[in-house]
């Protein structure tokens, strides 16, 4: 099968089941004016998040890697409207997007976007005492994703429901002897979770839009 094929197949199922409104297709397209990564969830990916939060019936939720914020929009809009969704990015040039794009779609009222390194941010969430978080979307550098597996661990309860994205790396997951930080982060994430006695999940590869990649769902059980 081909991208071609992949991807056209996913035009297919998003032109009938994800209806992106205009402050999503805008959010992409202020992405791509301000020279950000074209790294965003794909629409499908981007709804299945938001189905997985109304599953959840999340009222809280972290997300670690804001980018210019097109998948925090929809994960902002499964929340109920006293709900909250922090969501931490690093770059300051991503996070001035992503306001903007966050207020446009009209769910500034439930996000609190915090600009700083993750690992420097997500301490201070646990001195506010913040959380349980009902969901986790972790979907920054993966380098750091088995020290973001550890913070989200602290700072969710039994049920909560960790996401994490990009995990296949088109197929370079596999390969234990690989020099990329990336893929060895990633590695590591998906042994600390298989190892990890609150957890059980399982990894989906998907092709589509976005290539050959792949996401981990886990349950924290206790």
């Amino acid at each position: 099968m081909s991208q071609q094929t992949w991807t056209a197949v996913d035009d297919y199922f998003n032109g009938l089941l994800v209806a992106e409104d205009a402050a999503l297709l805008s959010a992409v397209a202020d992405s791509d004016a301000a020279g950000l990564p074209p790294h965003q969830v794909a629409p499908n990916q981007g709804k299945l998040l938001h189905l997985l939060a109304r599953i959840q019936g999340a009222r809280t939720v972290l997300e670690i890697g804001t980018l210019g914020g097109y998948s925090t929009i929809w994960l902002a809009r499964a929340l109920p409207a006293d709900g909250r969704l922090v969501t931490l990015e690093a770059d300051e040039r991503c996070a001035d997007v992503a306001a903007r794009n966050i207020a446009r779609a009209g769910v500034d009222h439930v996000v609190d976007l915090r600009v700083g390194n993750a690992l420097g941010t997500l301490p201070l969430l646990a001195d506010e005492g913040a959380g349980p978080f009902d969901l986790v979307f972790i979907d920054a550098d993966k380098p750091s994703n088995p020290a973001y597996l550890d913070w989200a661990l602290r700072l969710t309860r039994p049920g909560s429901v960790i996401v994490g994205d990009n995990v296949v790396r088109e197929g370079a997951v596999v390969a234990p002897a690989s020099e990329d930080p990336r893929v060895q982060g990633i590695r590591r994430f998906t042994e600390l979770v298989a190892e990890h006695p609150r957890l059980t999940a399982t990894t989906v590869q998907t092709v589509g839009m976005k290539g050959y990649d792949g996401f981990t769902l886990a349950l924290v059980t206790d």
